[in-house]
């Protein structure tokens, strides 16, 4: 969605560019005019490119590694079902006698 309005936005700078210097039979008459609706566009068309969030997955925090265990007690692996990624994942459980 967010590339469709940016390439409507740039489309629509360049052509109100051109229909405001077009018209002109004299360089000096719509050369104002071209600089003006150039640097509005520029400024729509970077406003939208720099509001745009990137491509790509999400970042991952990767947590520190777990303290160690009290006497009596140790870390085991155990699978659990993530379902937000749809996949199986390992994480360490504390496993105490």
């Amino acid at each position: 969605m967010k590339k469709t309005v940016t390439a409507l936005v740039a489309v629509a700078t360049v052509a109100g560019s051109l229909v405001s210097v077009a018209p002109a039979a004299q360089a000096h008459d719509g050369v104002g005019a071209g600089i003006a609706a150039g640097l509005l566009g520029g400024a729509i068309v970077g406003g939208a490119i720099a509001a745009s969030r990137p491509y790509g997955p999400p970042p991952v925090y990767v947590a520190a590694p777990p303290p160690p265990p009290p006497y009596g007690c140790y870390w085991q692996h155990q699978r659990y079902w993530d379902g937000y990624y749809g996949v199986w994942r390992v994480r360490p459980v504390r496993v105490c006698d």
